[in-house]
């Protein structure tokens, strides 16, 4: 097994950071952890781990931030720049890089969100061991691909069969998948909540509102915030275009079952490899949705997400 190191780098921004390493795995569906997570073939993966200066030598909370399908964006580093500004740790989790990927729009199949939880929860047991995280305070942040890691990472059987030595205290979700509806509701009972545009076609919005609805009448809280007139990455800043050959999942609805198979609902099928989930999607999606920035959402976000992690990491700080 290869054993985590660091490589600090001094930047100008009263901060430093290290490049860390750790092993994970490849699982391609979220059945493949649950029923085969011992003979997943392993991956090296690494992230940038960011420390406020002046926390070097105390203890304090840590996010971990998961890009979406087009990898990291500047929209994505100013939420990280945010959170460093409050005193709170950041890991930019580059689970694509790691890959050798840029991108897995049109696709989803090459950097799949079951990859990057097993990623997640790797890098969180491997930073239990640093000096300056609380790894009682850990969150977990991401936009869509990045927002589905976020939420299915509180699902209670995948964090069942990964079995992980620590857990995450908080998620938040934006513009996540929420497509495929869990028959198993239960969910990690930690602070959880999704923001999402209303016109997003990428992952609708009334996905998110069907499952958080079944979720708490299961019996959990889990927030949503849907912000109007609003798209897909709603809080980049650039105009409205084509993501060209991306796939529009507005009609689509599948199920997940209590072994992690995500289901075609007309032949329950499970999607379980890279043709039978194109297969699946093929049933339902269309292609080329929009996305693109609304400024009156993204600060709506930013604030609120500066709310939430203040809340449910620096309550004690």
């Amino acid at each position: 097994m290869k054993h985590i190191f660091f490589i600090i780098i001094i930047n100008l921004a009263f901060s430093y950071s290290e490049i860390i390493t750790f092993n994970s795995l490849n699982p391609f569906s979220l059945k493949d952890i649950i029923s085969n997570i011992n003979n997943l073939e392993e991956q090296e993966v690494y992230g940038k781990l960011t420390i406020p200066d002046e926390f070097i030598d105390k203890k304090i909370p840590l996010i971990i931030g998961v890009a979406g399908s087009k990898d990291w964006g500047s929209h994505h580093l100013e939420y990280i720049k945010m959170y460093q500004n409050m005193g709170i740790a950041t890991l930019e989790l580059q689970s694509f890089k790691s890959r050798g990927e840029i991108s897995t729009v049109g696709t989803q199949n090459t950097v799949t969100i079951p990859m990057v939880i097993m990623d997640s929860y790797k890098a969180l047991d491997k930073l239990a061991l640093h000096p300056n995280i609380d790894i009682s305070k850990v969150a977990i942040t991401g936009w869509s691909l990045g927002g589905g890691v976020t939420l299915f990472s509180a699902w209670g059987p995948i964090i069942e069969a990964i079995n992980p030595k620590h857990k995450f205290s908080a998620h938040l979700a934006l513009y996540p998948p929420c497509f495929a509806l869990p028959e198993n509701l239960e969910f990690s009972n930690v602070p959880i909540h999704i923001l999402i545009g209303e016109l997003d076609q990428w992952v609708p919005a009334k996905a998110c509102e069907e499952l958080t609805s079944k979720m708490n009448e299961f019996g959990h809280e889990i927030g949503i915030t849907i912000y109007k007139n609003a798209h897909h990455s709603f809080d980049r800043n650039q105009d409205l275009i084509v993501a060209e050959n991306g796939y529009n999942f507005t009609d689509c609805r599948f199920k997940l079952t209590d072994d992690g198979a995500v289901r075609m609902n007309f032949f329950n099928i499970p999607m379980t490899t890279p043709l039978l989930q194109k297969i699946g999607f093929s049933t339902c999606a269309s292609r080329n949705p929009l996305f693109g920035g609304h400024p009156e959402s993204r600060e709506k976000a930013f604030t609120f997400s500066k709310k939430f992690m203040s809340t449910h990491l620096l309550n004690d700080y």
